[in-house]
This record gives structure tokens, sequence and C-alpha cells, in this order.
């Protein structure tokens, strides 16, 4: 039996791209993790390298979509329930910046944590009132749950999708 060049290496380009979205499904969940942009690029570096097609191009536009959704949605949620509650385009914005400046110099589970502390922190100055301050931070953190469950049904669609035009 011949060594198959061909098919070992195509097993090895499938084989990267399931691990490379496999990692930034799983990424999800921490909030600034460009996860659908790592499986965006991913399909589309298993694309280039194994030619798109029809099938191809129609499966890395779908893909495409669901990648600009997915992170537009992530931010809409997360505001959107804040601003529910009542709170301000100021404690918002505060929580955002807060996140990445604590992300960038400690981790990123410590951002997730320090966003909504400072949408506390704001509202609370604004308010006067704890419960108040609190039922926002809150809020924005039911926002986040329900971002991270899209993005991650995102991401399995993603895989869904590549494994249709690889397998299929």
């Amino acid at each position: 039996m011949p060594f198959d060049l061909e098919f070992w290496l195509r097993v090895g380009v499938e084989t990267l791209t399931l691990f490379a979205l496999i990692v930034g499904t799983a990424g999800l969940i921490v909030p600034v993790f460009p996860g659908l942009v790592i499986n965006w690029l991913a399909i589309l570096v298993y694309g280039a390298v194994s030619g798109f097609g029809v099938k191809g191009w129609i499966i890395f536009t779908l893909v495409t979509i669901l990648m600009i959704v997915g992170n537009v949605s992530d931010n809409l949620m997360m505001g959107r329930k804040a601003r529910e509650s009542g709170a301000s385009w100021l404690s918002i914005g505060t929580g955002y910046v807060i996140s990445l400046v604590v992300s960038f110099f400690f981790s990123p589970l410590a951002g997730l944590a320090a966003a909504p502390v400072g949408v506390f922190l704001v509202e609370f100055i604004r308010r006067k009132k704890w419960r108040e301050a609190l039922n926002v931070a809150w809020s924005l953190m039911v926002g986040w749950g329900w971002s991270i469950a899209i993005r991650i049904t995102i991401g399995v669609v993603m895989i869904g999708l590549w494994m249709i035009w690889a397998w299929l």
C-alpha cells in the first residue's frame, strides 16, 4: 500500500481547522476573546488551502454573516439588558472601559468581574441607591450571559457548516 501524501495533507489541514474551530468556540466563554473571528479565519484558511468551490463560497458567506451577527449581538445584548434596567450610557461605557483596562493588566476573567463593578459604582454615585445600582449591574451580567449563549450557538453552527463543507 503506497503512502498517499495528498490524503494525509488533507487530514492534517482538516484536523488543524477543526482544532482551531474548537478553540475559537470554547474561548467564547471569555467575553474579550475573539472566538468567532478565530473561527472565521480558520474557515477562510481552510478554503484558501483546499479551494472554495461553489459549496465553499456559499458556506463561507454564511459563516461571514454569522460572525458579523455574533460580534454585533455581543455588544447589543449586554448594553440592551443594562439599558432596560435604567443604566446610563456613561455607566455602560465606564463598565466597558474598566473591563478592557483590567483585562489588559490582569486577565480577561478579571475584566469580566470588573465591568459590573464599574457599572455598579457609576450607578451608585448617580442614583445614591445601592439596590438599584446592583440591579443594573446584575442586568449587565444577564445580558453577558445571553450574549455568550448566542455566540457559542453561532460558533457551533459555524463548526457544523464547516463540517458540511469539508466532509459532505
